[in-house]
């Protein structure tokens, strides 16, 4: 079992680079792939990054690609997500979500994640 608590959201304007962080407790870190989902009021919650347990592979969605980075320290079981060039339709609430080292299923998919934190609002303001 994990538990997962986000830090780092807030208000930010258009363009800013604010960092979400994703503290971990509980063994063996590195056996969860780790992903960032996002959700607005009315509206599904949607696919933003994932990284493998290893950290040698990402994965992103094609709406957040080429402006934020998921990293992740094993050493400090914390995920992180750095978000650049903030635009409005990036508000939402952010989890931070574990999938287990056995899983079957698109890891872009929320139903394939077992472990949640309980999210952290970000504000993109124009």
């Amino acid at each position: 079992q994990v538990q997962l608590v986000e830090s780092g959201g807030g208000s930010v304007q258009a363009g800013g680079s604010p960092r979400l962080s994703c503290a971990a407790s509980g063994r063996a870190f590195s056996d969860y792939t780790m992903g960032w989902f996002r959700q607005v009021p009315g509206k599904e919650r949607e696919f933003v990054a994932a990284i493998s347990g290893s950290g040698s592979s990402t994965y992103y969605a094609d709406s957040v690609k080429g402006r934020f980075t998921i990293s992740r320290d094993n050493a400090k079981n914390t995920v992180s997500l750095q978000m650049n060039s903030l635009k409005p339709e990036d508000t939402a609430v952010y989890y931070c979500a574990a999938r287990n080292r056995i899983s079957f299923g698109s890891l872009r998919e929320a139903r394939n994640y077992q472990h949640w934190g309980q999210g952290t609002q970000v504000t993109v303001s124009s």
